[in-house]
């Protein structure tokens, strides 16, 4: 039935799911993406200006005085400004929610920091970081990923499927490459490319401004799919380039750009190494990373600015596949190759080939370099992400102390750190630069309605990390609880932290609802090493469920009296959802009642990538495929289950619940299903978000037979 007449609990408007709705999960308000200019002292960053306004703006941070400036707010960046005649606080409310309705997504600067380009509406605007002036430039197309040039004279851009450069002072405005076809593109990255790699560049300029790294995306093999609202069958439909499991990818080339009209092109094998999964142009020349479509192989690249020929730079191999990781590859102000390599159960750093952190170290990310330094983040306990650094003199050392999820970014010495800790909920960003007091980047997030209060275990002799959540007020002895199992419990995303998210909060609210919650992170998450991650290869069903039965019943032991294992349901989204849906189709024993929401019932309709890297080809084997899905389980269901799905998913596509729910009635087995109109991968709608949770609570609630 429509959202719009689904019967819900009512909800307070201080409550939780409201408050997750309306500050997008907390998101609203903190700063983000911060990046310290070349001087070391001012810092841009974005922020909205409050907990609940969606409007994100640039500012800046002066590290010698603390003091921050408002560079560019796009409310007051609109030509027209309508609502004569209302109050001030009224019209100004009224034009934040007309322009621009998320403010600044992005920005880029030159080399130095004084010039920060941003596109809004696709408009192409400018600010000086110095002076506090801030213009739009007149473009010939849309814009898209505007990138001032090193020294800050010109911007590309893509727009219109080219890639064009203009002038930073509204002069010509050029294209280096068009498109000559409605599927081929420059300077944007194809699918999978954003939505797997990490990747979401696709032009880069270089040192001396006189040429440019491009990306060109050929999507005329790509499978088309067509994603319908039946809200509004006037509404023609959007036509997505996706491929699927087992299809062709997009073709992408490289292409060295002269602004002096010069085309040349990058070559390397491409039908053995179809993807592009990272680029760049440093001083030591471009380069790229590509990998093999089975994943086991990843070159990196060096590339002749000249002629475009490559040489291998390194290689990496592995027997499942090789794990990207973001940042990867860099280079030093040497030219030393900033890498990771998997020896054993470890991910290690790795600069010019060599190991440089300890066993047991799992590195995550690399953040950037500095000169000689390396800024990563790592893990040796796989609840805590620890910021790094690494130098030739000092070799490996931790920076951040309080456990937590930490990150940040460094040049000239001046050091932002953002710290995700239980004493800084919604985060903390603090700013260090020499002998100078630590500066704190203000956070306008507004404080959650409720504290979770997640109890750590570490459950079964694989030791699964978990988390579980009591109602307020729970007493021992106050009897059994009926059990919600609230896990991601896969690949890409760990639910287990020591770092409050904003599910830690949705689970507590769900325990003081009545419920014992508990969430498990299972074999396949990351932070626990190359093994523990790539046990699920070939199944992303078997290992997954199996943990999280293991953490039930873990928990019951170590809890005895507290958890009634005759009332025991589970809920997810995407991969949580899928694992969900899983659970009381193939374990109705432990699992009595399931809430899926987007959830990927058939493995074979999502993007190669994701899907090729755990389950290999569909065509060389079509057993994994088969073993994952879902629809063949149908006939098995005999457990209430509530599939939740929007209809405008571009990521997990509504065609998986229907398909599913197909299956179960052709088998005769009642379930329910709840389309969200308009609704993306995720409900953003504060009407629909808001009321989504209580309306899974309702169902949970009725399906245990709790009243």
């Amino acid at each position: 039935m429509p959202t719009d007449s689904v019967p819900t609990v009512p909800v307070p408007t201080d409550s939780l799911p409201r408050q997750l709705a309306r500050t997008r999960r907390f998101a609203l308000g903190a700063p983000a993406q911060p990046a310290v200019c070349a001087d070391g002292r001012t810092v841009l960053f974005l922020r909205s200006r409050g907990g609940d306004d969606p409007v994100t703006c640039l500012w800046a941070l002066d590290t010698e005085t603390g003091g921050e400036r408002l560079l560019a707010d796009p409310a007051a960046l609109g030509a027209e400004r309508p609502g004569a005649g209302l109050p001030e606080a009224e019209r100004a409310r009224r034009e934040r929610a007309r322009v621009h309705t998320d403010g600044i997504a992005a920005y880029a600067t030159d080399a130095a920091g004084r010039l920060a380009a941003f596109a809004l509406g696709g408009e192409l605007w400018l600010a000086d970081t110095a002076t506090g002036e801030v213009r739009r430039v007149p473009t010939a197309t849309e814009v898209y990923d505007p990138r001032p040039d090193p020294a800050g004279r010109r911007i590309a851009y893509a727009g219109g499927g080219a890639l064009r450069v203009v002038d930073a002072d509204g002069g010509e405005d050029r294209a280096l490459a068009e498109p000559g076809h409605p599927e081929v593109r420059y300077g944007v990255p194809e699918h999978v490319a954003a939505e797997e790699m990490g990747r979401t560049r696709a032009h880069w300029w270089s040192p001396d401004g006189t040429a440019l790294l491009v990306a060109r995306v050929d999507e005329r093999h790509v499978t088309r799919l067509h994603l319908a609202d039946p809200a509004d069958p006037q509404r023609p439909p959007r036509v997505l380039r996706q491929p699927l499991a087992g299809t062709d990818n997009a073709e992408v080339t490289l292409w060295l750009l002269g602004l002096d009209g010069r085309r040349t092109e990058v070559r390397w094998d491409r039908a053995g190494y179809e993807y592009l999964t990272a680029a760049g142009w440093d001083g030591h020349g471009p380069y790229a990373a590509v990998q093999s479509r089975d994943q086991r192989t990843v070159l990196t690249l060096a590339v002749d600015p000249a002629d475009g020929a490559t040489r291998v730079l390194a290689e990496r191999r592995d027997e499942h596949w090789v794990e990207l990781l973001p940042g990867l590859p860099a280079r030093t102000a040497a030219g030393a190759l900033v890498d990771a390599a998997d020896d054993g159960d470890t991910r290690h750093l790795t600069v010019d080939g060599k190991p440089v952190t300890p066993p047991g170290l799992q590195v995550r990310s690399v953040l950037g370099t500095d000169g000689g330094q390396v800024l990563f983040t790592a893990s040796d306990e796989p609840t805590e992400t620890h910021l790094w650094s690494w130098d030739q003199a000092a070799g490996a050392v931790r920076l951040s102390e309080e456990p937590g999820v930490h990150t940040g970014a460094r040049r000239s010495g001046t050091l932002v750190h953002t710290a995700r800790t239980p004493g800084a909920p919604t985060g903390r960003t603090t700013v260090h630069r020499d002998s100078l007091p630590a500066r704190t980047l203000a956070s306008h997030a507004e404080t959650p309605v409720l504290t979770a209060r997640p109890e750590p275990l570490r459950l079964g002799p694989r030791e699964l990390r978990a988390s579980l959540f009591l109602p307020a007020g729970h007493r021992p002895g106050d009897g059994p609880l009926p059990v919600l199992l609230d896990p991601y419990g896969g690949p890409a995303l760990q639910k287990v932290t020591a770092a409050p998210h904003w599910w830690d909060l949705t689970s507590q609210w769900f325990a003081d609802q009545g419920f014992a919650v508990l969430a498990v992170d299972g074999r396949g998450t990351p932070g626990r090493g190359p093994r523990w991650e790539k046990t699920v290869a070939g199944d992303k069903a078997g290992p997954a469920l199996a943990d999280q039965v293991e953490g039930l019943h873990e928990a019951a032991r170590l809890r005895p009296g507290l958890l009634d294992l005759d009332r025991v349901a589970i809920r997810g989204w995407s991969y949580g959802g899928y694992l969900s849906a899983l659970a009381v189709l193939r374990r109705p024993d432990v699992f009595h009642a399931a809430s899926a929401g987007a959830a990927p019932t058939d493995q074979r309709i999502y993007n190669t990538h994701y899907q090729e890297r755990y389950l290999g080809h569909p065509d060389e084997h079509p057993e994994h495929y088969d073993a994952c899905s879902l629809l063949a389980d149908a006939p098995a269901l005999r457990r209430p289950l509530l599939l939740i799905h929007g209809l405008d998913d571009d990521n997990v596509l509504p065609v998986h619940p229907l398909r599913l729910s197909a299956a179960l009635l052709a088998a005769g087995r009642p379930h329910e299903v709840l389309p969200l109109r308009g609704t993306g991968h995720r409900p953003t709608d504060e009407s629909v978000a808001s009321n989504l949770v209580p309306h899974e609570l309702a169902f949970l609630r009725r399906s245990l037979g709790l009243g």
